[in-house]
């Protein structure tokens, strides 16, 4: 169902056994956690609960690289598969480790490809400009709509019809407009992390992992997991949602995820 009719029921109708069954908890960062850029304190103090109960939390985000490093060398994540599905960053042998979705040589093929496609944005798209975040990026390019300017929804639809006319896959997130080169996505994200640091299949045991998100970009996860959750802010993109997550949290932002690491916290204790 589309529109701005939600689906989603709300998250305290999660019964307790399939609470317990959850292995893991998979998460966007920005507007989910973050409130203009910074992880709010009922968030923290989510993941702090996770981590002591031994439960993983893994983001999935279409942040840079260069920005969710320092998330996990301080310890806030677990591990944040970063750029849509492109760059995994995580802690081993306790050092970090970054991975790459896509080899060096094809990162570097593609990045003239993805420079031209910015410079035409910003050519065509009065008001666009690059995000800021942009110099940590290594396999995407990105346009700011709502974090430092605003651009509506007509320029917005240009961005997207331009990168794709360049032959990038796009995603619009709460903040950001983002266009890349290659099959990964949040999706292959996951199923990828899950694997590299857990040797499962997320595919295999889906049941056991919940996922929540805010925007439009996280809608591919919203339709795969059974355990889909969008914190209430997801009620600003509304009309533009043709999949709903499962569950709707009360809270926005870091208050509505706080509300998911409590039902299964409760749950477990």
């Amino acid at each position: 169902m589309s529109g701005d009719t939600p689906t989603s029921a709300p998250l305290e109708r999660v019964d307790r056994e399939r609470w317990r069954a959850v292995r893991g908890v998979l998460t966007d960062i920005d507007d989910t956690l973050t409130r203009d850029g910074a992880i709010e304190p009922a968030a923290r103090a989510a993941l702090q609960r996770l981590r002591a109960a031994g439960l993983p939390a893994l983001a999935i985000t279409g942040r840079p690289m260069g920005w969710s490093e320092p998330f996990v060398r301080d310890g806030t994540l677990d591990a944040i598969v970063a750029e849509n599905g492109a760059v995994a960053l995580f802690r081993e042998g306790g050092a970090l480790r970054i991975e790459y979705a896509q080899d060096e040589a094809t990162r570097r093929a593609n990045a003239g490809p993805l420079q031209a496609a910015a410079a035409r944005v910003l050519r065509e798209v009065p008001g666009a400009t690059i995000s800021p975040d942009s110099v940590g990026r290594a396999t995407d390019i990105a346009i700011d709509h709502s974090e430092f300017v605003h651009l509506d929804e007509a320029a917005i639809a240009r961005v997207v019809a331009i990168m794709r006319a360049e032959g990038l896959h796009v995603t619009v997130s709460s903040i950001h407009i983002n266009g890349w080169l290659g099959e990964h996505t949040k999706l292959t994200g996951a199923r990828w992390i899950v694997r590299r640091l857990f040797g499962a299949d997320l595919d295999a045991e889906i049941g056991r992992w919940v996922y929540v998100g805010d925007s439009t970009n996280d809608q591919e996860m919203f339709a795969h997991f059974p355990l889909s959750v969008g914190v209430a802010n997801l009620m600003r993109f509304a009309a533009r949602l043709t999949v709903w997550p499962a569950y709707l949290t009360r809270g926005e932002r870091g208050a509505g995820f706080a509300e998911v690491a409590d039902a299964l916290l409760a749950a477990r204790g």
